[in-house]
């Protein structure tokens, strides 16, 4: 009898080779849809899905964002309120949607400054090249020789907590990449046939450069551009954790998951569990992009 039991325990229990297996594959199952032609679609979709929930708070949400006491405190979802309560009584689905408009607002304007100055720095650097290129290169370094979060705390310390200057700051940190990756471009087609053609037609320097040179850099810069807004946005949520983040009391994710997470022991999930989830989609819609945009141009240099 107890032999008979021990087999069908052992044939019905998953074997460790499986289990070892099964984890295994998890990783090249992520890289298969980073990497497949509708990783771009889907980031897409989600980009757009936040979009428009975002927008929508404008006009319309159930409760008044800022608004408190509309409902029980920290009460479950429900009907009532689909993400339930906070602490003091304010309807986390309201807030949720309301703090997203803020934070892919920012989100959207730090990636496209950062994108327009670095590609236009790098690419200066990279074709005029000298003690521009020297210069630029020594200030970059001095940048990246910090850790990321460390540099905004210490310059929000001293500028002060506030719109600007989260943007500033937020804008600082990928700032460097856009610049090292417009350089490297410039430098590798400067020299190409194309390049070559608009010089000898008589092109002044500057309009071979932003006529002919950066056009053909885009793509790549674009790719990291959607990959650097996930970093981006989950940036701006950590000031707003600790506290130095656009304003202590704006309705921003980060914020609210500051505000919830005294609450999560005592069993309320949900304050600090839907706006960590509004990051991760954020941060999840942008990297498909750019994955989709990089196996896009990978499938047209093959």
């Amino acid at each position: 009898m107890t032999t008979s039991l021990d087999q069908a325990v052992e044939t019905i229990a998953p074997k460790p080779g499986r289990l070892s297996r099964a984890a295994a594959s998890v990783p090249g199952a992520i890289r298969s849809i980073r990497s497949s032609p509708g990783a771009l679609s889907a980031g897409l979709g989600i980009l757009a899905f936040m979009v428009l929930i975002s927008l929508m708070s404008v006009i319309w949400t159930p409760y008044p964002p800022a608004a408190t006491g509309v409902g029980p405190v920290s009460s479950a979802p429900s009907a009532a309120h689909w993400f339930g309560t906070d602490s003091v009584g304010s309807d986390v689905f309201s807030r949720t949607i309301a703090a997203g408009r803020t934070d892919v607002l920012y989100t959207v304007l730090v990636v496209v400054i950062a994108l327009v100055v670095g590609s236009v720095w790098g690419a200066l650097a990279g074709f005029f090249g000298g003690w521009f290129e020297t210069i630029t290169l020594r200030l970059l370094e001095v940048v990246q020789a910090f850790p990321a979060l460390l540099m905004a705390l210490f310059i929000i310390t001293i500028l002060g907590p506030g719109a600007i200057n989260v943007i500033l700051v937020v804008t600082i940190i990928p700032l460097p990449e856009f610049v090292r990756l417009a350089r490297a471009e410039v430098m590798t087609k400067k020299n190409w046939q194309f390049a070559e053609a608009a010089r000898m037609v008589g092109n002044r320097p500057l309009v071979v450069l932003f006529k002919h040179l950066m056009p053909n850099s885009w793509r790549p810069l674009l790719a990291y551009a959607s990959v650097s807004a996930a970093w981006v946005c989950g940036n701006i949520a950590a000031l707003g954790f600790i506290g130095v983040g656009i304003q202590p009391d704006a309705v921003e994710w980060g914020s609210m998951i500051a505000r919830g997470q005294a609450d999560v022991v005592n069993g309320a999930w949900w304050e600090s569990f839907f706006p960590g989830m509004g990051v991760l989609l954020l941060a999840i819609g942008c990297q498909l992009i750019g994955d989709g945009i990089a196996a896009r141009n990978r499938g047209e240099q093959r």
